[in-house]
């Protein structure tokens, strides 16, 4: 599955929001700390804060704040205001479609997006934002921020 760029950077800083749902940070402080285009992020923003994921304070000392309730929003609720199908890349040309193997080949990837949306709907903000304090907690050493990674979301995959 390949997601587009402004589904990350809504993951990033919705993710980065309700790290502290009680504190805000600006859409450029986001961009800042993900090295990210701040007009692409303020396009992806406006869209968090239509959905209600995101609220905005505007005046002195404004920024974003996190909306939402992060044990219950899941990662496919923020991928599914981005992305207009989860389909994996495993299309039957059209050649194929009427035959036996392409509708086999198109049951195979029918059942590869069932998948991919059934563990996005099963990981909520908050297991990824554990998961993430895990890894930034062994941040000094790159292979225990993986090992660390790879052995918190096993379970979830």
């Amino acid at each position: 599955m390949k997601i587009h760029k402004s589904t990350t950077f809504a993951l990033l800083a919705v993710l980065e929001l309700a790290r502290d749902p009680e504190g805000q940070m600006s859409t450029a402080e986001i961009a800042t700390a993900y090295k990210i285009s701040v007009h692409h992020l303020a396009k992806v923003m406006r869209q968090l804060v239509r959905a209600g994921l995101v609220q905005s304070v505007r005046g002195a000392g404004g920024g974003n704040r996190f909306a939402g309730k992060a044990n219950r929003i899941t990662l496919y609720d923020v991928v599914a205001l981005f992305e207009d199908n989860l389909a994996s890349e495993f299309d039957v040309a059209e050649a194929g479609v009427g035959t036996g193997i392409g509708q086999a080949l198109q049951s195979v990837g029918d059942e590869i997006e069932d998948l991919t949306r059934a563990t996005l709907q099963s990981i909520t903000l908050a297991t990824l934002l554990k998961h993430a304090a895990k890894a930034e907690g062994a941040s000094g050493n790159t292979k225990a921020v993986e090992a660390a990674l790879q052995e918190s979301l096993a379970p979830l995959t």
